[in-house]
Protein backbone atom coordinates (compact mmCIF):
# COMPACT_ATOMS: atom_id res chain seq x y z
CA UNK A 1 0.00 0.00 0.00
CA UNK A 2 1.42 3.38 -1.10
CA UNK A 3 -1.13 6.24 0.11
CA UNK A 4 -3.70 5.22 2.51
CA UNK A 5 -6.19 7.98 4.15
CA UNK A 6 -7.57 7.52 7.50
CA UNK A 7 -10.63 9.09 8.84
CA UNK A 8 -10.19 12.95 7.14
CA UNK A 9 -13.04 15.13 7.80
CA UNK A 10 -13.14 18.73 5.90
CA UNK A 11 -14.46 21.89 6.75
CA UNK A 12 -14.73 24.85 4.85
CA UNK A 13 -15.94 27.86 6.55
CA UNK A 14 -18.74 25.87 8.50
CA UNK A 15 -19.38 23.48 5.90
CA UNK A 16 -18.33 19.83 5.59
CA UNK A 17 -16.81 19.24 2.51
CA UNK A 18 -15.33 15.33 3.76
CA UNK A 19 -16.85 12.95 6.10
CA UNK A 20 -14.75 10.20 7.64
CA UNK A 21 -12.89 9.30 4.62
CA UNK A 22 -10.89 6.18 4.61
CA UNK A 23 -9.40 4.94 1.33
CA UNK A 24 -6.11 2.65 0.22
CA UNK A 25 -4.60 3.03 -2.55
CA UNK A 26 -2.23 -0.22 -3.67
CA UNK A 27 1.33 0.78 -4.59
CA UNK A 28 1.94 0.41 -8.62
CA UNK A 29 -1.78 0.72 -9.81
CA UNK A 30 -4.44 2.49 -11.20
CA UNK A 31 -6.80 3.60 -9.06
CA UNK A 32 -9.88 5.72 -9.87
CA UNK A 33 -11.81 8.14 -7.39
CA UNK A 34 -15.50 8.71 -9.24
CA UNK A 35 -18.67 10.88 -8.08
CA UNK A 36 -20.76 13.79 -9.77
CA UNK A 37 -19.63 17.47 -9.02
CA UNK A 38 -19.64 18.93 -6.09
CA UNK A 39 -19.49 15.35 -4.02
CA UNK A 40 -15.31 16.63 -2.94
CA UNK A 41 -13.40 14.74 -5.42
CA UNK A 42 -11.20 18.06 -5.88
CA UNK A 43 -10.73 18.93 -2.43
CA UNK A 44 -9.50 15.35 -1.64
CA UNK A 45 -6.97 15.83 -4.75
CA UNK A 46 -5.86 19.05 -2.76
CA UNK A 47 -5.42 17.56 0.12
CA UNK A 48 -3.41 14.84 -1.18
CA UNK A 49 -1.29 16.94 -2.76
CA UNK A 50 -0.94 19.52 0.31
CA UNK A 51 -2.07 22.41 -1.25
CA UNK A 52 -2.60 26.25 0.44
CA UNK A 53 -6.22 26.17 2.45
CA UNK A 54 -6.29 22.43 2.17
CA UNK A 55 -4.74 21.97 6.03
CA UNK A 56 -6.03 18.73 7.68
CA UNK A 57 -7.98 19.41 10.99
CA UNK A 58 -8.97 15.78 11.22
CA UNK A 59 -7.75 12.64 10.01
CA UNK A 60 -4.35 11.66 8.99
CA UNK A 61 -2.85 10.86 5.18
CA UNK A 62 0.36 7.91 5.66
CA UNK A 63 2.58 8.09 2.28
CA UNK A 64 5.12 4.92 1.72
CA UNK A 65 4.56 4.41 5.61
CA UNK A 66 5.21 8.35 6.45
CA UNK A 67 2.78 10.19 8.27
CA UNK A 68 2.59 13.50 5.70
CA UNK A 69 -0.67 15.23 7.23
CA UNK A 70 1.63 18.22 8.33
CA UNK A 71 3.80 17.97 5.51
CA UNK A 72 4.24 21.10 3.16
CA UNK A 73 3.04 20.66 -0.91
CA UNK A 74 7.12 20.99 -1.38
CA UNK A 75 8.18 18.49 1.06
CA UNK A 76 5.37 16.27 -0.80
CA UNK A 77 7.02 16.78 -3.92
CA UNK A 78 10.22 15.92 -2.67
CA UNK A 79 8.78 12.90 -1.81
CA UNK A 80 6.98 12.27 -5.14
CA UNK A 81 3.97 12.93 -4.99
CA UNK A 82 2.99 15.07 -7.85
CA UNK A 83 -0.87 16.73 -8.74
CA UNK A 84 -2.22 17.12 -12.83
CA UNK A 85 -4.33 20.37 -12.21
CA UNK A 86 -8.01 20.65 -13.59
CA UNK A 87 -6.90 23.79 -15.39
CA UNK A 88 -3.22 23.67 -15.84
CA UNK A 89 -1.17 26.67 -14.95
CA UNK A 90 0.75 28.72 -17.75
CA UNK A 91 4.39 28.97 -17.39
CA UNK A 92 5.70 32.57 -19.30
CA UNK A 93 9.05 31.97 -21.08
CA UNK A 94 9.65 28.08 -20.88
CA UNK A 95 9.50 26.08 -23.98
CA UNK A 96 7.62 23.00 -23.95
CA UNK A 97 11.00 20.88 -24.44
CA UNK A 98 12.55 22.87 -21.30
CA UNK A 99 9.92 22.26 -19.58
CA UNK A 100 10.05 18.65 -20.31
CA UNK A 101 13.48 18.38 -19.65
CA UNK A 102 13.73 19.52 -16.17
CA UNK A 103 14.28 16.53 -14.20
CA UNK A 104 16.51 15.49 -16.99
CA UNK A 105 14.84 12.40 -17.08
CA UNK A 106 15.38 8.86 -19.02
CA UNK A 107 11.54 9.27 -21.27
CA UNK A 108 12.86 11.99 -23.52
CA UNK A 109 10.88 15.52 -23.62
CA UNK A 110 10.07 14.34 -27.61
CA UNK A 111 9.02 10.10 -26.53
CA UNK A 112 6.77 12.20 -23.55
CA UNK A 113 4.86 14.32 -26.40
CA UNK A 114 4.45 11.09 -28.53
CA UNK A 115 3.10 9.25 -25.78
CA UNK A 116 0.07 11.83 -25.39
CA UNK A 117 -0.95 12.48 -29.18
CA UNK A 118 1.06 15.75 -29.77
CA UNK A 119 3.75 15.70 -32.80
CA UNK A 120 7.65 16.95 -31.30
CA UNK A 121 8.23 18.76 -34.17
CA UNK A 122 5.35 20.56 -33.89
CA UNK A 123 5.66 21.37 -30.56
CA UNK A 124 8.69 21.54 -28.92
CA UNK A 125 10.27 24.93 -29.61
CA UNK A 126 6.30 26.72 -28.75
CA UNK A 127 5.99 28.03 -25.07
CA UNK A 128 3.83 27.05 -22.04
CA UNK A 129 1.40 29.91 -21.89
CA UNK A 130 -2.18 30.78 -23.25
CA UNK A 131 -1.44 30.36 -26.68
CA UNK A 132 -2.13 26.75 -26.48
CA UNK A 133 -5.40 25.39 -26.07
CA UNK A 134 -7.17 23.85 -22.76
CA UNK A 135 -6.65 20.23 -24.61
CA UNK A 136 -3.26 20.88 -25.69
CA UNK A 137 -2.26 22.23 -22.03
CA UNK A 138 -3.72 18.60 -20.59
CA UNK A 139 -1.54 17.00 -22.90
CA UNK A 140 1.67 18.85 -21.98
CA UNK A 141 0.97 18.59 -18.31
CA UNK A 142 0.40 14.80 -18.63
CA UNK A 143 3.67 14.85 -20.91
CA UNK A 144 5.24 16.19 -17.97
CA UNK A 145 4.00 14.14 -15.41
CA UNK A 146 5.77 10.69 -17.77
CA UNK A 147 8.85 13.18 -17.22
CA UNK A 148 8.93 13.51 -14.01
CA UNK A 149 8.04 9.56 -13.40
CA UNK A 150 6.68 9.98 -9.88
CA UNK A 151 5.74 7.62 -6.83
CA UNK A 152 2.31 8.71 -6.93
CA UNK A 153 0.33 11.12 -9.37
CA UNK A 154 -2.99 12.63 -8.59
CA UNK A 155 -4.49 13.57 -11.68
CA UNK A 156 -7.76 15.51 -11.44
CA UNK A 157 -10.02 15.31 -14.48
CA UNK A 158 -7.40 14.22 -16.79
CA UNK A 159 -9.93 13.85 -19.44
CA UNK A 160 -10.97 17.71 -19.35
CA UNK A 161 -11.20 19.57 -22.32
CA UNK A 162 -9.43 16.55 -24.57
CA UNK A 163 -11.87 15.57 -27.16
CA UNK A 164 -12.78 11.68 -27.57
CA UNK A 165 -10.07 10.57 -29.72
CA UNK A 166 -7.38 11.44 -27.72
CA UNK A 167 -8.50 9.70 -25.03
CA UNK A 168 -7.13 6.56 -25.82
CA UNK A 169 -3.47 8.38 -25.93
CA UNK A 170 -4.42 9.20 -22.02
CA UNK A 171 -4.61 5.59 -21.64
CA UNK A 172 -1.74 4.78 -23.12
CA UNK A 173 0.09 7.39 -20.99
CA UNK A 174 -1.02 6.27 -18.01
CA UNK A 175 -0.42 2.61 -18.66
CA UNK A 176 3.32 3.80 -19.25
CA UNK A 177 2.95 5.64 -15.77
CA UNK A 178 2.23 2.62 -14.05
CA UNK A 179 4.51 0.49 -16.11
CA UNK A 180 7.54 2.39 -14.66
CA UNK A 181 6.43 1.44 -11.62
CA UNK A 182 4.32 4.71 -10.81
CA UNK A 183 0.65 5.39 -8.78
CA UNK A 184 -1.44 6.99 -10.48
CA UNK A 185 -5.03 8.26 -8.69
CA UNK A 186 -7.31 9.66 -10.74
CA UNK A 187 -10.35 12.33 -10.07
CA UNK A 188 -13.07 11.65 -12.96
CA UNK A 189 -16.78 11.40 -13.98
CA UNK A 190 -15.49 9.90 -17.30
CA UNK A 191 -16.66 5.87 -17.25
CA UNK A 192 -13.71 4.84 -19.95
CA UNK A 193 -11.32 6.54 -17.79
CA UNK A 194 -12.61 4.71 -14.87
CA UNK A 195 -13.12 1.46 -16.65
CA UNK A 196 -9.26 0.85 -17.05
CA UNK A 197 -8.95 1.18 -14.04
CA UNK A 198 -7.50 -1.60 -11.25
CA UNK A 199 -10.18 -0.19 -8.13
CA UNK A 200 -12.70 2.28 -8.55
CA UNK A 201 -13.77 4.50 -5.66
CA UNK A 202 -16.97 6.33 -5.13
CA UNK A 203 -16.99 9.50 -3.77
CA UNK A 204 -20.85 10.71 -2.86
CA UNK A 205 -21.67 13.02 -0.30
CA UNK A 206 -18.25 13.38 0.94
CA UNK A 207 -18.36 9.74 1.72
CA UNK A 208 -16.48 6.95 0.03
CA UNK A 209 -20.12 4.40 -0.70
CA UNK A 210 -18.81 2.19 -2.87
CA UNK A 211 -15.45 0.44 -3.79
CA UNK A 212 -14.70 -2.64 -5.75
CA UNK A 213 -14.20 -3.55 -9.57
CA UNK A 214 -14.71 -1.70 -12.34
CA UNK A 215 -17.92 -2.83 -13.83
CA UNK A 216 -19.61 -3.08 -10.28
CA UNK A 217 -18.74 0.17 -8.73
CA UNK A 218 -19.70 1.83 -12.31
CA UNK A 219 -23.12 0.30 -12.66
CA UNK A 220 -23.71 1.23 -8.94
CA UNK A 221 -22.77 5.28 -10.01
CA UNK A 222 -25.04 5.04 -12.88
CA UNK A 223 -28.20 3.45 -11.36
CA UNK A 224 -28.22 6.22 -8.27
CA UNK A 225 -25.67 9.38 -8.83
CA UNK A 226 -25.90 9.93 -12.62
CA UNK A 227 -29.53 10.26 -12.92
CA UNK A 228 -29.67 12.01 -9.47
CA UNK A 229 -31.81 15.21 -9.36
CA UNK A 230 -29.71 16.31 -6.19
CA UNK A 231 -25.98 16.50 -5.76
CA UNK A 232 -23.94 14.52 -3.14
CA UNK A 233 -26.71 12.69 -1.07
CA UNK A 234 -27.93 9.21 -1.54
CA UNK A 235 -30.49 7.53 0.47
CA UNK A 236 -29.03 5.46 3.65
CA UNK A 237 -30.81 2.47 2.96
CA UNK A 238 -29.36 2.53 -0.56
CA UNK A 239 -25.40 2.42 0.96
Amino acid sequence: MLLKIKDLSFFKGKKEILKDINLSVDQNTIHTIIGVNGTGKTTLASIIMGLEGYEVKKGSLIFNNEDITQLSITERAKRGITLGWQIPANFEGISIHDYLNINKNKLSPEKCLEFVGLRPQSYLNRLVNQELSGGERKKVELASILAMNPKLAVLDEPDSGIDINSLKYIKRSLTELKKRGATILIISHNEFIADFSDKISLLCGGRIVKEGKNRVVLDYFKNHCVSCDHIGIIKEEEL
